[in-house]
């Protein structure tokens, strides 16, 4: 990266508020994440000098639009600040982060405000389902289904059993490691429910099945929230440094980033990868220009993952195109431990989107949030000893848009 970004701090949310059952909406949990993440950076609202909101569905979940002037809308100290909104599915606030760290790089602007912001639970689970379809390709999917996003990703499932063969175990277990997790963290959706011993098992009533390849525990959650971070420039950050007394070696910075995209439509990606031995060619390409920018190596030089489980598959998908393990061969990390807290390369230690929870727009933002704590040891309960780098993986709809940081501290 051309210029080091340095995350000041930022806030995540309570995922198990529903904040409708409060009469409250999406412009309360910005104007939380806002103040707070501002007060966790130790930076008044006088010094942010841009805003961006990653949003997927504001307008079919609340009739919401012009999510950029929101912001000051909710904290009027930000008042004449410039800001926008940014959408591209589930790595809505992803894509925020790189306009704000281009900015940066840019010197545009030294600090910058993240806000990502999704409000899920203000209808009912069917209803959040459609108006979620529009993150593909609607009425050009051609997958029968009730469901589409778990029929996507029970298709993916389906073609690692095609190409590499696949024990549902494996699958099993990445959902109960993650809901294991999530136990830890105080914010997650899932922290306080209750399993048995059948949970994560193909047991058709204690885990029904959805879709084809696709059962309840697969599944990441419909979730209300938002995250906010403060963003800044290495000459921002120095002055920060020296007014708080924090020393500058112990402020987290983006160290690279990867970005790619692929068209909407899920079984177009799956015959264009035929040949390749990775599912997304363009995923594993994101990831790597990531490590490239950040100029390490790969998997050996990063303590921890937090990626895109919005299914177990999206993460078994994950294990092997972080490169885990070879192609296809993601249930050795799950089967060594390799992934759990712990293990030699944890994934998902908050819970991630299983756990955790899934307020699509916030999940980006909130990966990097949950990678910065963990490089400076802020995790808590959910902490990976000593860890000095972390990646991310957000995705878009069905790998359609992909993004990855990592994140590290000297």
């Amino acid at each position: 990266m051309a210029e080091p970004v340095f995350v000041l701090g930022g806030y995540q949310t309570d995922f198990a508020k529903v904040w409708s059952r409060d009469k409250q909406d999406l412009s309360d949990m910005m104007r939380v994440a806002t103040e707070n993440a501002l007060a966790d950076s130790n930076v008044p609202a006088s010094e942010i000098q841009s805003i961006h909101v990653g949003n997927a569905f504001g307008e079919l979940q609340r009739k919401q639009a012009h999510l950029g002037s929101m912001v000051a809308q909710v904290v009027p100290e930000l008042w004449g600040v410039p800001a926008m909104r940014h959408e591209g599915a589930c790595a809505s606030s992803s894509l925020a982060t790189l306009a704000a760290t281009a900015e940066i790089e840019a010197d545009r602007y030294d600090c910058a405000l993240i806000v990502g912001v999704e409000e899920l639970k203000n209808l009912p689970g069917d209803q959040s389902s459609q108006n979620q379809n529009a993150a593909g390709w609607q009425g050009r999917e051609d997958i029968p289904c009730t469901f589409m996003w778990p029929a996507v990703f029970g298709r993916l499932a389906d073609e690692y059993g095609r190409r590499y063969q696949l024990d549902r175990r494996y699958l099993n277990r990445i959902a109960e490691i993650n809901y294991g997790n999530a136990k830890r963290n105080p914010n997650a959706q899932t922290r306080r429910w209750q399993f048995t011993d059948k949970s994560f098992t193909d047991d058709d009533d204690a885990n029904p099945m959805i879709e084809p390849g696709i059962r309840r525990q697969d599944c990441g959650q419909i979730t209300d929230g938002a995250c906010a971070l403060v963003l800044a420039s290495g000459r921002f950050a120095a002055e920060h440094a020296r007014k708080t007394g924090r020393p500058l070696a112990s402020l987290p910075r983006i160290l690279g980033w990867g970005h790619r995209n692929a068209g909407l439509r899920y079984l177009d990606k799956i015959e264009r990868s035929r040949d390749s031995e990775f599912i997304f060619p363009h995923v594993r390409q994101t990831i790597t220009d990531a490590w490239q920018r950040a100029r390490i190596g790969g998997i050996e030089d990063v303590d921890g993952i937090e990626t895109h489980d919005c299914f177990t598959s999206t993460e078994y998908m994950a294990i092997d195109h972080f490169g885990l393990t070879p192609p296809g061969q993601s249930w050795r990390a799950v089967e060594s431990g390799a992934i759990e807290l712990g293990g030699e390369t944890p994934v998902n230690p908050s819970g991630g989107l299983i756990g955790g929870g899934h307020p699509v727009g916030a999940t980006g933002a909130r990966m990097l949030l949950d990678a910065a704590r963990q490089v400076t040891g802020k995790a808590g309960d959910y902490q990976v000893e000593g860890a000095k780098r972390f990646a991310t993986l957000n995705i878009g709809g069905s790998c359609a848009t992909v993004v990855s940081f990592v994140v590290g501290r000297d």
